[in-house]
């Protein structure tokens, strides 16, 4: 009885599981771990009080507002509008479709310092289209936004298009053959499926927005208390010499962000839960 149990153990487990765990463990730990526990370390040289003064000071918060501000409102713009794009890609044919569908995944390849500056060349009060707006958009906090929405819609769009693809077209036909509203359908029976889903793009955008560095740095101005973003303001006080107080502030980033990305997981679970029922 011993024996069948230990061979039936032997055979559940996948063959070379033990030693493919290892080394799963053993990348990750040299990847995230030991980098992201050196950031700890190197703060934990500073005093409470040092600290406190580090994470809090006006241009330092200001940073913070604007960072975790314009990515929050740039990631929400790109669930509103990943989602049409996704819907157009995935519901429609039309002429140059896989063009279009090519370009979305643009923000990935590009390099994000080419982004800046072609967003700067555009946007600039003197640029094609900055000098067509009556309102100025690079070199203020609107250039930020623009920049991380830039960056954060193929998040969006590559994560519901999957759904949408599989998402049955019968369910659909059936609400509106029960009486249903093109509103209700989509509220009622595709919103439901793709929530889970749109939780997880917004989630990505957002997580993405947050670390962005090259594309920002050269359409916001950089100004302090008006459109410095927390990356920049870590690279400055690095090139100040000044690495426990960087260190500090990179600390509040990650706690921060930990924090957000849990409450959106949980929250994700929440909805499969609730569709499940």
């Amino acid at each position: 009885m011993f024996l069948s149990k230990t061979l039936l153990k032997r055979h559940t487990v996948l063959p070379g599981f033990d030693l493919a765990l290892g080394f799963a463990v053993l990348y990750l730990s040299l990847i995230v771990l030991v980098p992201l526990s050196a950031v700890f370390l190197k703060t934990f040289t500073l005093s409470w009080e040092a600290f406190v003064a580090a994470v809090t000071a006006d241009r330092v918060v200001a940073s913070y507002r604007l960072t975790f501000g314009a990515s929050f409102a740039a990631a929400l713009v790109n669930a509103v509008f990943g989602l049409l794009v996704a819907w157009v890609l995935v519901r429609y044919s039309f002429p140059f479709k896989r063009i279009v569908d090519a370009l979305v995944d643009l923000p990935f390849a590009l390099p994000t310092a080419v982004a800046g500056i072609a967003l700067t060349a555009l946007y600039a009060p003197n640029g094609w289209i900055g000098e067509r707006l009556p309102f100025k958009v690079a070199f203020t906090p609107l250039g930020v936004f623009v920049a991380l929405t830039f960056i954060g819609l193929p998040f969006v769009v590559r994560t519901v298009q999957p759904i949408l693809e599989d998402l049955q077209k019968e369910l659909e036909e059936a609400a509106a053959t029960l009486g249903a509203t093109r509103l209700q359908t989509f509220r009622l029976v595709i919103l439901p499926t793709l929530a889970p889903a749109l939780l997880t793009g917004f989630a990505l955008a957002f997580a993405r927005a947050l670390g962005e560095y090259g594309s920002v740095i050269f359409i916001a101005g950089n100004m302090p208390m008006v459109s410095e973003i927390t990356p920049l303001l870590i690279i400055t006080k690095l090139e100040q010499y000044d690495y426990a107080g960087a260190t500090a502030i990179a600390t509040v980033m990650l706690v921060m962000s930990f924090a957000l990305l849990l409450a959106i997981n949980l929250l994700q679970a929440w909805a499969r839960k609730r569709q499940g029922r």
